[in-house]
């Protein structure tokens, strides 16, 4: 049974920064599966935000995220993470990872295996 639990979340001023950690148990991180973040805001639709597979070769942001945050995963601790600098309000969402095989890109919004989230509210 895959699990996985978001943390990092909470309430920082725009310009500010967080770090969101994603802790898989169940499975195996080896890097080969895609793994990403996306995110919901009240009356929004999901939004992609980033992704990466290949062991961390391979990475893929929206462009509304683009040069602000930083997907990056540790095999070793079975853990990915979101490190998101230069928040803006429009970043307050419920955050969420996810892993799937199949096509990885920045903007993915379909997975087999989500977590349950973590919120992130930007003021």
């Amino acid at each position: 049974h895959v699990q996985l639990v978001e943390s990092g979340g909470g309430s920082v001023q725009a310009g500010g920064s967080l770090k969101l950690s994603c802790s898989a148990s169940g499975y195996r991180l080896d890097g080969s599966e895609c793994v990403g973040w996306f995110r919901e805001a009240p009356g929004k639709g999901r939004e992609g935000v980033a992704s990466i597979r290949d062991g961390g070769a391979t990475t893929n942001y929206a462009s509304s995220v683009k040069g602000r945050f930083t997907i990056s995963q540790d095999n070793a601790k079975n853990t990915p993470y979101l490190q998101m600098n230069s928040l803006k309000p429009e970043d307050t969402a419920m955050y969420y990872c996810a892993t799937d095989s199949g096509e990885c890109p920045g903007t993915r919004v379909l997975w087999l295996y989500e977590g349950q989230g973590t919120q992130v509210t930007v003021s």
